[in-house]
C-alpha cells in the first residue's frame, strides 16, 4: 500500500515538473515582416483604417481597390491548408469503355 501511495505522489510531482517546464519554454516568435511588408501595411492602414484601431477588419478590406487587394495578396499570401484537396482527377474512378 505504501508503494502505491509513493508511486502516486511521485507521478504527481513529475506531472507538476512537466507543466512548469512547458510554461517556462520560450514562446515562438511570430513571422517578422520585411521592410516592404511594413511599408505596405502602413500605407493600407493610413488609407483604409476608418475606425483607427490599427487593424483592417472585413469591411475595411472589402473597401480596398482591386489594385490594393492584389498588392496585399502578393505581400501577405495565405498559407496553404494541410489537407486541401488537389485539382487532379481521382484515379480510382472507373473509366468508360471507349470500344463499346
Amino acid at each position: 500500500m505504501k508503494k502505491l501511495i509513493l508511486a502516486a505522489v511521485a507521478l504527481c510531482f513529475a506531472t507538476a515538473l512537466v507543466v512548469q517546464a512547458q510554461d517556462a519554454a520560450p514562446k515562438k516568435a511570430g513571422h517578422k515582416l520585411t521592410p516592404e511588408q511594413k511599408q505596405l501595411q502602413a500605407d493600407m492602414l493610413a488609407k483604409y483604417d476608418t475606425n483607427k484601431d490599427g487593424k483592417l477588419d472585413k469591411t475595411e478590406k472589402s473597401a480596398m481597390s482591386a489594385e490594393d487587394k492584389a498588392a496585399w495578396a502578393k505581400a501577405f499570401p495565405k498559407p496553404a491548408k494541410k489537407n486541401a484537396p488537389t485539382d487532379a482527377p481521382a484515379t480510382d474512378a472507373p473509366k468508360a469503355d471507349a470500344a463499346k
